[in-house]
């Protein structure tokens, strides 16, 4: 799934803008840098300034709020009926006014800082079928045109990508990765979509778990991971609701457990426990009063 093609040149005859980063992928939380050229039309024009914006394409289910919208109050540019819009996730003012002369080239450089909620669009170098884009909105003589989006690249943090690896090492599968609006309750959890990585079970939880999805949420010093599962049929699956686990580790400095393959499958095991035990009654999900607090697994001071 790609990006519409916006608007090119800002009004007839008008400047054209281009948005234009830096090689190499960034984390979450991490500084993006790129520039803004912008080329003069036929005539001058007052440029207000010019503001970045962050934008994801959002799958959201029939009937759902905000489905074929974005998050920002922009018109969605999914196809009809697709269950998908452009959702703008982070503005930053990168230039102020100044005059633009009749073909003038000019270049605007920015780094700004990403939110530590960005999605991650790729695992050793090998995409995940996401899409994030940067583009820039120059304000022109009252025109608000922008730039095409520029593919936003996003690697794991080393915790998220150590969680990953676990999961593959314990016989788990990557079965889908994609982006959902709405908000996980009882979470910080602050974009006004999530991103779920869906996961098939290993042979040793095949009988008991259908699919586990997973949603990194972090924040300057922890990741929370959420783990949702999703049960196999029956007289217990709670009519196809899901129970939520969390669980939190920290991401920077002295940061990772001596065995991460240990530290997630306690997690699974968690999971299910939770589920089996309580059933349907003690179930928490999305956009759901807040919880009791969740354990927070112990981890070592050994460096990621």
């Amino acid at each position: 799934m790609v990006f519409k093609r916006q608007p090119g040149p800002l009004g007839v005859g008008g400047p054209t803008v281009d948005t234009v980063l830096d090689a190499g992928a960034v984390r979450p939380g991490g500084t993006l840098s790129g520039r803004v050229e912008l080329a003069g039309g036929t005539a001058g024009h007052d440029v207000e300034q010019v503001v970045l914006e962050l934008v994801a394409r959002v799958e959201t289910a029939p009937g759902e709020p905000g489905a074929g919208e974005s998050g920002a109050g922009e018109s969605g540019d999914g196809e009809p009926g697709d269950g998908a819009g452009v959702v703008a996730f982070g503005r930053y003012p990168v230039g102020g006014a100044f005059r633009l002369a009749a073909g003038e080239r000019r270049e605007v450089p920015f780094s700004v800082r990403l939110p530590w909620e960005t999605p991650v669009t790729e695992l050793r170098g090998r995409p995940l079928g996401l899409t994030l884009g940067v583009r820039a909105e120059p304000a022109a003589g009252g025109d608000g045109d922008r730039s095409d989006p520029a593919p936003l690249r996003v690697a794991p943090l080393p915790a998220q990508e150590a969680v990953l690896e676990a999961f593959e090492q314990l016989g788990f599968g990557l079965r889908s990765a994609g982006l959902e609006h709405g908000r996980i309750g009882g979470t910080g959890q602050r974009l006004p979509f999530r991103q779920e990585i869906g996961l098939t079970p290993s042979a040793r939880y095949a009988h008991q778990l259908d699919e586990i999805e997973l949603t990194f949420l972090a924040v300057p010093d922890a990741l929370e991971v959420v783990l949702e599962t999703d049960k196999r049929g029956g007289p217990s699956s709670g009519g196809g609701h899901d129970a939520l686990s969390r669980f939190t580790v920290p991401h920077t400095g002295p940061a990772g457990p001596q065995d991460w393959d240990d530290l997630v499958d306690g997690w699974i095991r968690e999971s299910v426990e939770h589920r089996e035990s309580y059933d349907c009654h003690a179930v928490f999900g999305h956009e759901s009063p807040a919880p009791s607090p969740p354990s927070t697994p112990s981890v070592s001071s050994t460096e990621l």
